[in-house]
């Protein structure tokens, strides 16, 4: 596919500013509907990417879902087109990004659809601003808490020191430069997918393209800090409870960064009495780009059992 195909893929993408920063974002009026929305109408959509992605991550569910609803998906700060700012990362700043956008542009109970770290944000922003929230799809929800809570008593002072020592910022732009290359780009790209063909030049062209941008290492920087580690936000388990939408867990089958076996979503359900766990029989961490039949099947079903 070309970037022109790819452009237009994507919808009407536009620049916001907001609290100072340049915030890239897309949409598309639903083509069932487009200008005349009422109360009857399906539920606006909010996508939002996980780490190191962009709104071309969601290339094929803007196109399939602007079916039936209007979408809108968010480059987060820091990733994508949007600003490389310095900033103090974590998911409730990129939830008070979610929910000023939804007040500028939509407001409205809108469903929110995340992927990894992006499905971890659309359950921050459902729990801080219940008024925006219509339903939460979390694809490959992640839970740095557990993950840091899994670390034995004993090992903690040696990670610790690893993760200073690998988070200095000499090491930290070093190792940038080098894991913005394309090859390593495809590398960690097929050891997210389960079907290695779905990772193509234009899927690299989406991973690797911000990486280009101006402030990309110093922003990769502070990333790097805050992700994996308790500081990204609250837990998946103190979540849970206070959103009151329901929750539709997506996770793939074969996916090999935050395999099933050692998430155990099935869990989750004690939590939540709103949660629907589907495990995909096919994918890996990214299925809406590796299966998206799959995954819109899926959300259109869960959507159809709760709306009127």
């Amino acid at each position: 596919m070309t970037a022109k195909s790819l452009t237009s893929q994507l919808g009407f993408q536009r620049d916001w500013i907001w609290r100072g920063w340049r915030i890239r974002y897309t949409y598309l009026r639903s083509k069932s509907n487009p200008t005349t929305p009422s109360e009857n109408s399906p539920s606006p959509m909010i996508f939002l990417h996980g780490f190191g992605a962009s709104i071309g991550h969601w290339r094929y569910s803007l196109q399939e879902l602007s079916q039936s609803h209007t979408v809108y998906a968010l480059d987060l700060l820091g990733f994508g087109a949007s600003q490389k700012a310095i900033a103090s990362y974590d998911t409730s700043l990129w939830a008070d990004l979610v929910h000023d956008f939804w007040l500028t542009f939509i407001g409205e109970p809108t469903i929110l659809v995340g992927n990894s770290v992006g499905s971890l944000v659309a359950l921050v922003a459902a729990a801080q601003y219940p008024e925006m929230t219509k339903g939460v799809v979390a694809i490959s929800l992640p839970d740095p808490v557990a993950q840091t809570e899994a670390v034995p008593g004993w090992m903690l002072p040696v990670v610790e020191a690893i993760q200073n020592t690998v988070a200095s910022p000499p090491v930290l732009r070093s190792l940038f430069y080098i894991v913005r290359h394309r090859s390593l780009v495809r590398f960690w790209a097929k050891l997210a997918y389960e079907n290695r063909e779905k990772v193509n030049d234009e899927l690299v062209d989406i991973l690797a393209t911000p990486a280009t941008d101006r402030g990309a290492a110093r922003a990769f920087s502070i990333l790097f800090k805050v992700m994996g580690s308790s500081r990204l936000g609250p837990g998946v388990k103190s979540l849970l409870p206070r959103v009151n939408v329901p929750i539709l867990l997506l996770w793939g089958k074969q996916d090999r960064l935050i395999p099933i076996s050692f998430a155990n979503p099935s869990k989750y359900l004690q939590y939540n009495s709103n949660i629907k766990f589907v495990q995909l029989e096919r994918g890996g961490h990214c299925p809406q780009d590796e299966c998206p039949e799959l995954v819109h099947r899926e959300i259109l079903d869960w959507i159809a059992s709760f709306s009127g």
